[in-house]
């Protein structure tokens, strides 16, 4: 089950391009008024590995459509 599974982040269909991902994902976060410590948390879970590693943790953290 996702972290936060009230937030679903729609990246079927949008630029594959990791940081256009991030963004998507950060942005999210965002509007579900998550603090800037738990958005900087899931960049750096994020960022620290390949883009499959990035989708993993998108996929872990949020609803993913």
């Amino acid at each position: 089950m996702a972290k936060y599974p009230d937030i679903t982040v729609k990246l079927i269909g949008q630029d594959g391009n990791a940081f256009n991902i991030l963004g998507i994902c950060r942005r999210a976060m965002k509007r579900a008024n998550l603090s800037e410590s738990e958005i900087e948390a899931f960049t750096a879970e994020a960022t620290s590995g390949d883009y499959n590693h990035l989708l993993a943790v998108c996929c872990e953290w949020f609803n993913v459509e």
